[in-house]
């Protein structure tokens, strides 16, 4: 729960133009380029610290569970800080450690520098979030969310095509960089953009209570179904680059195009997925892991075929995406009373514990022999395990409500 002055944003009449939205989506885009931009360096990577492409993909589940042990820590650290100055805090800690990838001279040592780097992750997200739904009236929170994570798809769109180019003709070291001097813009924008007002007071809750939201069971079933769908997408994307080569027939030079479409994808499935949850969330919810599983699935047979490739690159960008804004809303909601922050960070970790399960189950498949096409058929069986767990979690919430509130009940 958030003491009377860190709520008083909330309750305050929202902006027309929310300058402190957009500026989070800066930062979100220097993070996503961070995060996802090791897909297309995976070869160069590989080739110059003589390492296999697995353990290559092992950098994408380092970073990830570093977000998802940094979210929950740092939240709670950063508790009781003013929302701005934690959020240009998390700015610092991504841009030093972008800048630690940069100068890495071992395997070992970027790995650490990933992991560094991640901590900030899930806060800034977790905490991003809050601020982002307060903001902007009510019905528009999951909107407000997607527009947040605008910046993420945007980066896949434009900040890891640009990443993978500059890796393939200038070195990978040289993407890292780059990204590093996105981390210093973000903390400019932020620090001209992101009003205390707006961002609020840190939570007056101990570290103790921030935690105490682990104990609700609507929660816990929300960050479950997040770890499940999102390790689907990860499966596959985590090895997208040999994916693409290696069983489409493109050539290293046409994966920075093919990434574009899933960028597009991104953006387009993030923005839908934002408006149907400020509609129908739990409609959404379901709707959206169900159509992810069914896209997964039928990228087994599509990536033998160059064009359809590229089409079910698309639909798994839109397809994952689309479930972002739903599985943050429903987190958000069950922990309304208190420990947002917390369930928000946490449910940011969910989405990159999934990222690291899904690298490692991609792996396990290729190093048994089963092969890179099989991929697809794998990761399908995740968001439909997620969609089982997000049943059950709307079953409970009807068994929970009366039946006179039970339109009310479907509709949130």
């Amino acid at each position: 729960m958030q003491s009377p002055s860190s709520a008083a944003p909330a309750a305050a009449t929202p902006t027309k133009r929310p300058w402190a939205l957009y500026a989070l989506t800066v930062g979100a885009f220097g993070i996503g380029t961070t995060e996802f931009v090791i897909m297309g360096l995976l070869l160069q990577l590989a080739g110059d610290l003589q390492v296999s492409v697995a353990s290559a993909g092992l950098l994408i589940s380092g970073y990830a569970l570093g977000v998802f042990v940094g979210a929950p820590v740092l939240t709670a650290a950063l508790s009781r800080m003013p929302r701005k100055t934690a959020l240009l805090a998390l700015m610092a800690i991504f841009t030093l450690g972008n800048i630690a990838c940069a100068l890495a001279p071992s395997y070992g040592l970027l790995m650490l520098a990933r992991v560094v780097t991640s901590l900030a992750h899930g806060t800034f997200f977790g905490v991003g979030a809050v601020v982002a739904t307060s903001v902007v009236p009510p019905d528009r929170k999951a909107s407000a969310i997607s527009t947040m994570f605008t910046g993420l798809t945007v980066a896949t769109l434009l900040g890891v095509p640009a990443g993978a180019w500059l890796g393939l003709h200038y070195g990978w070291r040289s993407t890292f960089w780059a990204v590093s001097a996105i981390g210093l813009l973000a903390m400019a924008v932020i620090a001209l953009f992101v009003s205390a007002r707006e961002a609020g007071a840190g939570s007056a809750m101990s570290m103790r209570d921030e935690f105490k939201v682990l104990k609700r069971g609507h929660v816990l079933l929300g960050l479950g179904a997040t770890v499940l769908g999102f390790g689907g997408v990860f499966t596959v994307f985590t090895f997208v680059q040999p994916l693409l080569t290696q069983v489409s027939g493109f050539s290293d030079a046409g994966v920075s195009a093919v990434l574009l479409v899933f960028g597009v994808g991104m953006i387009i499935g993030n923005v839908i997925g934002g408006r149907l949850a400020d509609r129908a969330p739990v409609r959404t919810l379901l709707g959206s892991l169900a159509v992810l599983a069914g896209v997964l699935a039928l990228m087994g047979f599509a990536m033998h075929n160059p064009v359809l490739a590229v089409l079910f690159i698309g639909l798994l960008g839109a397809a994952g995406f689309a479930t972002v804004a739903p599985l943050q809303l429903r987190v958000l909601d069950k922990a309304q009373g208190g420990g947002q922050s917390m369930a928000s960070s946490l449910n940011i970790a969910a989405f990159n514990l999934g990222n690291a399960l899904g690298a490692w189950l991609g792996g396990v498949v290729i190093t048994q022999g089963a092969g890179l096409a099989q991929l697809p058929w794998v990761a399908a069986l995740l968001p439909l395990g997620g969609l089982a767990v997000a049943w059950i979690s709307v079953r409970k919430d009807s068994a929970a409500t009366p039946p006179s509130a039970t339109p009310h009940a479907q509709a949130c």
